[in-house]
């Protein structure tokens, strides 16, 4: 492959876009494409051979994250045919349920 120039189109990661879209060569150094131009948002930026940039993890977030995955693995929920057995079994309370009050409604006092 012929070294690039400036000017040259080639396929970069752009970092405005974040996907892999056309460049052109701005700036050469050692033989090799320093910076590019995006063709699509004309934003301007040091050549990444194709390579998005590694992901930011907040290593906090992924701590609590593991944290609540390994709390998660607790006892399954019963199957619902035996949570309708046992409520079936259960006697009915001897209270009367509570009956709710009315809301009445209250006028707001101007200041």
């Amino acid at each position: 492959m012929r070294a690039a120039r400036l000017g040259d189109d080639i396929d970069d990661f752009c970092v405005k876009c974040k996907r892999v879209m056309n460049h052109a060569v701005v700036s050469i150094l050692n033989n090799e494409p320093a910076k590019v131009r995006c063709r699509t948002c004309h934003n301007d930026h040091d050549f990444r051979h194709e390579q998005p940039p590694p992901p930011k993890v907040d290593p906090r977030k992924a701590a609590l994250f593991n944290q609540v995955l390994a709390n998660v693995g607790g006892s399954p929920a019963p199957a619902p045919e035996t949570v309708a057995a046992d409520a079936a079994a259960e006697p009915p309370a001897d209270d009367p349920p509570a009956e709710a009050k009315p809301k009445t409604a209250r006028k707001k006092a101007r200041a």
